[in-house]
């Protein structure tokens, strides 16, 4: 049984245990509470705990009236709030609008244990249990919402959510520096000005910050879709702690204050994160309930890295970790991976060794320290910037290391890869290395699609590179005799792709001979590039009109075109052939992806066939005659799925 003294405490008893008259903080949490270092949650009690403060974990409250937030009593100091690791709405709803079944964040993964819209559902409970106690929120949910902003499931413009959920303050991106400054501020009960001193936050004010930069209000956001892609694009350009200026936006009379975004943390700030005593699994009280699932995929994870300069569009991580990549060091690496190596049900396997992007590991460039990641260009698209510094060798030499580690059978690399990256090494070192040690028989990587128009969209390399990539991957493997494949990601519907699109990806997959298993339709969250296109029908960059599938129907064209052998999606493949006037891809030739109505593909029929010849075969040895000899097809070149 676990020590619950190890844990936060989250019972009135946990508390009068610890000799607490009150505590100095209520964490209000939409997740249940894992303590490792993979949930936020985990980190910013740890960090808070670390400072001396006593802390609450009020995880999962029930939600239908305010008495569940009673249950510590008044705090000192206040309450911090987060929705959890992901949106509430994403959490519970699919791309297609679909209520969730599940919920992983959950004790026995059961879904309705969090409401939609999470942080403005629990700052009005506590505001009816407690009248103007002091409220900070953060997470995902504040960060990604901190102005006005497009949302998908009301399909329209909402404020800032620090308007809507009627807290204090609002926390964006990493927490650890922000939570002791919030903490502070809010022990000393100090007054609203202060917060104009401080770094990534969002306050309200009567005006806007003197020496920032004011972009389009609310209401000109909700009534325009120009003045809404301005507005993002202002913030999407500030997002930088060195260049970045503070941000004010308009509600009403008064306005929302964004402070310039926090430093990166150090190696050293980042080493002295992942140290703080995590149990590395989900509290006590959890146990009868059959654990919280999530823990399954990090358990065994390390993760070396913070902030990613890949700008894909359709990513929130410039708004959340940032483009300035923070690495830790190997010895807190190793250490992580001693502790792993030490915990119940290990069987000798480091699930992952990564991050946002596993093999960044170091900035893109020496200037982005001093000067900031440019704010009109990217590191890596449409080509790799003549700055861009390209070195896998610490990476390299860090996984040798954990995987030197005794108890360690293999270590393998499961986040993404940027293999426009690895491309542009000029060393082939890093890939020979993954090949043989790190890949289990297929590698996922992520082209999202071929389609040049579209990629240029998503910020992506052209196929040209991916094509390259896949050949490179082949010739590694054959050399060192290893049959490995490429499994791709790809993104369906996204702002740019058309009927026209989708059938050349379409294609593509056909000629690959690939059927992927599950196709990923773009969601429209918060933050993101590519949401502001979805929802502006325009690249705010240049002003330039792009095509967005915007109906379900068309939406699900596009999905079963990525699909096109499955028998259920014939109709639909049809469907949109017969749109886009491609005729010629129905039928049973080698190049059709659907027979005509009543008939079979070439698939089918090569099935048919081969049924055909095993009834043939076993005819000959039921009645004692020599199997035909087999004349054997060379086997399909590794890379190709």
């Amino acid at each position: 049984m676990p020590d619950r003294s190890l844990f936060p405490v989250t019972t009135v008893k946990d508390m009068q245990n610890r000799g607490w008259d009150a505590p100095d903080f209520v964490y209000v949490c939409g997740d249940a509470y894992v303590d490792h270092p993979s949930f936020g949650a985990a980190v910013i009690f740890r960090t808070l705990e670390a400072a001396g403060y006593r802390v609450a974990m009020l995880a999962q409250p029930n939600f239908k009236n305010c008495a569940d937030f009673k249950r510590f009593g008044r705090p000192n100091y206040g309450f911090l709030v987060s929705s959890g690791v992901i949106d509430s709405m994403v959490n519970h709803y699919t791309a297609a609008k679909k209520r969730r079944s599940s919920d992983v964040y959950t004790p026995g993964g059961k879904a309705g244990k969090r409401p939609d819209r999470a942080l403005i559902v629990y700052c009005r409970l506590i505001r009816e249990a407690y009248g103007d106690i002091p409220i900070a929120v953060g997470g995902v949910e504040a960060s990604l919402r901190r102005f006005a902003h497009y949302d998908y499931w009301d399909d329209r413009v909402r404020p800032s959510v620090l308007e809507e959920c009627g807290a204090d303050l609002l926390m964006f991106g990493m927490g650890e520096r922000s939570i002791l400054v919030t903490a502070d501020w809010m022990s000393r009960g100090a007054p609203a000005w202060e917060c104009a001193k401080m770094r990534g936050v969002c306050y309200k004010a009567p005006s806007p910050l003197h020496g920032g930069v004011e972009i389009p209000s609310f209401e000109a956001c909700a009534s325009s879709k120009r003045q809404y892609g301005e507005a993002f694009l202002t913030q999407y350009r500030e997002q930088d702690p060195i260049r970045g200026k503070a941000i004010s936006q308009r509600h009403g009379d008064h306005y929302i204050v964004q402070t310039r975004p926090d430093m990166p943390l150090t190696r050293e700030e980042l080493d002295r994160t992942y140290a703080l005593p995590y149990q590395r699994t989900w509290h006590p009280d959890y146990d009868a309930l059959g654990g919280v699932p999530a823990i399954e995929e990090v358990q065994f994870s390390i993760a070396h890295t913070r902030g990613c300069f890949g700008s894909c569009s359709f990513c929130a991580i410039t708004f959340l970790q940032g483009r300035i990549v923070t690495t830790r060091s190997h010895e807190s690496v190793l250490e992580e991976a001693r502790k792993i190596t030490q915990m119940p049900g290990f069987k000798g396997y480091i699930h992952d060794v990564g991050g946002p992007t596993a093999n960044f590991r170091r900035p893109a460039c020496d200037k982005q320290l001093k000067s900031g990641a440019c704010a009109g260009r990217q590191c890596l698209f449409p080509k790799p910037c003549p700055n861009l510094v390209v070195d896998h060798t610490d990476y390299i030499r860090l996984l040798r290391e954990v995987r030197a580690l005794p108890k360690v059978k293999k270590v393998f690399v499961r986040s993404g890869l940027r293999y426009d990256y690895i491309m542009a090494d000029k060393s082939d070192a890093f890939l020979r290395e993954l090949c043989q040690y790190h890949v289990s028989g297929q590698l996922k990587v992520a082209p999202e699609h071929v389609s040049p128009k579209v990629l240029a969209v998503m910020g992506k390399p052209g196929r040209d590179v991916y094509d390259a990539f896949c050949e490179k991957y082949a010739r590694i493997n054959r050399e060192l005799g290893k049959e490995q494949y490429l499994v791709p990601y790809l993104i369906s519907s996204h702002p740019g792709s058309d009927l026209a699109a989708a059938i050349e990806l379409a294609e593509y997959l056909r000629d690959i001979n690939h059927q992927p298993e599950q196709v990923q339709d773009f969601y429209p969250t918060p933050g993101t590039l590519s949401t502001c296109m979805f929802y502006t029908g325009f690249d705010p960059r240049d002003g330039k009109p792009v095509f967005v599938p915007r109906t379900p129907h068309e939406k699900a064209m596009q999905r079963a075109l990525l699909q096109f052998r499955r028998p259920q999606n014939y109709a639909l493949v049809r469907e949109a052939l017969r749109l886009a006037h491609r005729e010629d891809l129905i039928g049973t030739g080698r190049n059709c992806l659907v027979p005509p109505e009543g008939g079979k593909t070439a698939a089918e029929y090569a099935q048919i066939r081969r049924e055909k010849k095993a009834r043939e075969e076993r005819r000959r040895l039921r009645e004692g005659k020599a199997p035909k000899p087999r004349h054997r097809k060379p086997p399909r070149p590794a890379g190709r799925t």
